[in-house]
């Protein structure tokens, strides 16, 4: 079997602040999509993808699965990095994965997976991004799972 490695990693350091908390004292589960959310917006920053750039591409991302994986609870005041990666990709760049992931030290605390796509802004369609954005979306790091989406599903009438 092949080892598949990491290509480059993008990691933060990851900051529990008291509003996450739930009155249990847990990080409230919708507060995992915020910080993966956040994460992505700062990965497409660092590779020169601005949010104003793809409004004027006339693009932009949306998600049709988000989802959560809880496998250590986290505490205010822990030292926490989270890690994002591409997981997943179709060859035209039309649809994408993401997995992003917490860590303490050499423990891995939860996952928060998407699965999304481009939307024409304008037609408000499902569109591939243009060559100068998938030039610089080649740049982003690839999980060591990282695996090809298969093609569009041709209708059969």
């Amino acid at each position: 079997m092949q080892q598949k490695k990491v290509l480059k990693e993008f990691k933060r350091p990851l900051h529990i602040r008291w509003s996450d908390l739930d009155p249990n004292g847990h990080v409230r589960h919708s507060v995992y999509y915020d910080f993966a959310a956040q994460l992505r917006t700062e990965l497409f920053g660092a590779n020169n993808i601005k949010v104003e750039e793809m409004t004027k591409m006339g693009i932009g991302p949306i998600l049709f699965e988000e989802k959560a994986t809880f496998k250590r609870e986290l505490h205010f005041g822990d030292n926490l990095q989270m890690v994002a990666a591409v997981i997943g990709l179709r060859k035209d760049y039309s649809r994408f994965a993401f997995i992003h992931e917490i860590w303490r030290g050499e423990t891995l605390c939860a996952t928060v997976e998407v699965l999304g796509a481009w939307i024409n802004l304008r037609e408000r369609k499902l569109t591939a991004p243009p060559a100068e954005f998938i030039a610089k979306f080649e740049h982003f790091p690839l999980h060591a799972d990282f695996q090809w989406m298969p093609e569009k599903q041709q209708n059969k009438s």
